[in-house]
């Protein structure tokens, strides 16, 4: 690769907020890992808008208010050009006041839809995307048409049960049951407990990282896996490891990026993500993946507009394409479109079924 001399006027500071504690604190040393290599490709060319990239990290396992405390004081510093990483939507709809179109916002997770606030741009998959077509795909092919969700109460899963609600009748499905309970609390024995008292073909898993890891276990314990299917758009490669092989029996999930998947693009990035990071690097997954999507796309962002103020990428971010793991990605308005994959879990591995 060409090595070129960035600016020294200044460097492009990008905080990146992810969870290094709580239920989603599973991902963190992933996410950096990719973040890790994805500032260091960019630093052998051009950074972005000729300056080198710098990673400020803030932990978005912490409460909401914590996570916005410490941004805005990064901001009144000066000490940030842009916002990106993944959290939940509880800390989105935090930040997304706070900056208020200062600097771009590159939110990198899946979410509920529906965020349309100037400056900033959302990579992750929604509902219509990825829920609605997977359980079209699992009520065609598996005869799954009752479904019994159990999720976290917060936006994400609050708002995606009321539209997958909504839309139950044309996906030909039936919610027949909903468990809601406080992030951190996806061990309560209740929730399996409901499940067995219901009617249902599967469930609808709506957890993220360790809750749906302890729901995972507390499912086979009381021998669910066995006859009831499981479907996640929220799960990795680390959660199918901390769950262990019994409790992921008949797991499915859809996601944009799986690390098995076996295009060109996609095994490039692997094998330049273990080259860069190592072979006993943190486990490629979804999230990880997304954030280095985000990166990416504010070097898009700065590229195509030739700035890096919000104004600069308002004006190029509809229709904004490019290629990566994923696939083609391309911006409606300021919510990313992309391939959404179906995948089956195999031990500690996804077996990619179909693209969707």
């Amino acid at each position: 690769m060409q090595q070129i001399l960035l600016s020294s006027r200044s460097t492009y500071r990008i905080g990146m907020v992810i969870p290094m504690q709580g239920p989603g604190g599973i991902f963190g040393p992933s996410c950096v890992s990719v973040c890790e290599m994805a500032a260091d490709e960019l630093n052998r060319c051009a950074g972005i808008d000729g300056r080198r990239v710098e990673i400020e990290y803030i932990d978005g396992g912490q409460s909401p208010e914590a996570v916005v405390a410490e941004v805005g004081a990064l901001l009144e510093a000066g000490r940030l050009d842009a916002i990106t990483g993944w959290h939940i939507s509880s800390i989105r709809r935090r930040l997304g006041p706070l900056v208020g179109g200062r600097i771009p916002y590159v939110y990198t997770s899946l979410y509920e839809g529906g965020e349309h606030a100037r400056g900033i741009y959302c990579c992750g998959e929604t509902p219509e995307q990825q829920i609605f077509p997977a359980l079209r795909w699992m009520r065609e092919h598996l005869g799954v048409r009752r479904w019994h969700v159990v999720g976290a109460n917060y936006v994400w899963p609050v708002r995606s049960l009321q539209k997958i609600a909504e839309s139950a009748p044309s996906l030909g499905v039936e919610i027949v049951g909903t468990s809601l309970v406080p992030m951190g609390h996806g061990a309560d024995p209740r929730l399996p407990a409901a499940v067995a008292a219901g009617n249902c073909d599967a469930v609808l898993m709506l957890l993220v990282g360790q809750d749906a890891v302890d729901f995972n276990r507390a499912f086979a314990r009381v021998g669910l896996a066995d006859h009831i299917i499981r479907y996640s758009p929220l799960m990795d490669e680390s959660m199918l490891l901390a769950s262990g092989p019994e409790a992921t029996i008949d797991l499915y999930c859809s996601a944009s990026y799986f690390s098995t998947l076996t295009s060109a693009p996609a095994m490039d990035f692997l094998d330049r993500y273990v080259s860069a990071r190592g072979p006993s690097a943190p486990s490629l997954n979804n999230m990880a993946q997304s954030c280095y999507q985000g990166i990416q796309t504010l070097a898009e962002l700065a590229r195509i507009s030739g700035g890096t103020r919000v104004s600069d990428c308002d004006r190029v971010i509809d229709g904004l394409t490019f290629s990566g793991p994923r696939g083609e990605v391309r911006f409606v308005g300021n919510q990313a479109v992309q391939p959404v994959n179906l995948a089956r879990a195999d031990v500690f591995h996804f077996e990619v079924l179909e693209t969707l």
